[in-house]
């Protein structure tokens, strides 16, 4: 196990895990100047640029902090570099957890044991990397296939686009059903901090547009990941 981690940390691992990071942050800035530039182009000004930007990255902290702590568990497992590399481009947290699993499994050891070989960690780091490229391809693939439907029902008159907001509305509320219940099921208290944030959101929305406080409305996502938090702390 100490050899696998020798190699898991050495230099080369670090300089492939860095040029992906690189691309990641190359690509989050490039992003968020064409958004700045073309943002009037759809009647946004520069303070709604802000409050967007503002509001997306808070968005991002609750799911921030579980795949902090998916990546602290991983560290051990299969070293910082390769740990650092997903954590930049990962989809899911518990995917790279099963993924990594699954991959050492397939090699005949497990995460973290005494027989764990340098061919299981090279299964694992495969079985991670391959196990997000679905996301990628899709995204490469479809996106401006999907660009061009949009504006082409855009362009149909605005029945067709509310007929777009609507669909688009009820796929959000899919995922977002789907995520809930699956954690639902799991037992009385995972129900009741669902059902504690699914009561605190439209309190604070309401809050938000009632007194007219457009800072609360862009930490809502954060209140209520404390608010789940909160909860479940106290009821567990």
């Amino acid at each position: 196990m100490s050899k696998v981690m020798e190699t898991a940390n050495s230099l080369p691992l670090w300089i492939i895990a860095g040029l992906v990071v690189s691309i990641v942050i190359f690509q989050a800035i490039t992003f968020i100047r064409l958004a700045s530039r073309t943002a009037s182009t759809v009647g946004m000004n520069k303070l709604e640029v802000k409050t967007a930007l503002r509001t997306g990255a808070i968005s991002s902290l609750g799911p921030s902090f579980a795949i902090l702590i998916v990546a602290i568990s991983l560290l051990t497992l299969i070293g910082n570099p390769v740990t650092l590399m997903r954590i930049g481009i990962i989809g899911s947290a518990p995917v790279e957890t099963i993924g990594a699993t699954v991959g050492a499994q397939a090699a005949g050891s497990d995460l973290g044991s005494a027989e764990f070989t340098h061919q299981a960690f090279t299964n694992a780091v495969w079985v991670m990397c391959l196990g997000g490229v679905g996301w990628l391809l899709v995204t490469a693939l479809f996106t401006k296939s999907l660009s061009k439907a949009q504006s082409k029902i855009a362009n149909n008159g605005q029945k067709s686009v509310t007929l777009l907001k609507v669909i688009s509305t009820a796929a959000l509320l899919g995922a977002f059903s789907y995520l809930g219940t699956t954690q639902v099921i799991k037992g009385m208290n995972e129900a009741m901090v669902f059902l504690a944030a699914f009561a605190v959101m439209p309190l604070i929305l309401w809050c938000a547009a009632r007194f007219k406080l457009n800072w609360l409305r862009e930490w809502s996502l954060g209140l209520i990941i404390l608010v789940g938090i909160s909860v479940g702390y106290f009821i567990s």
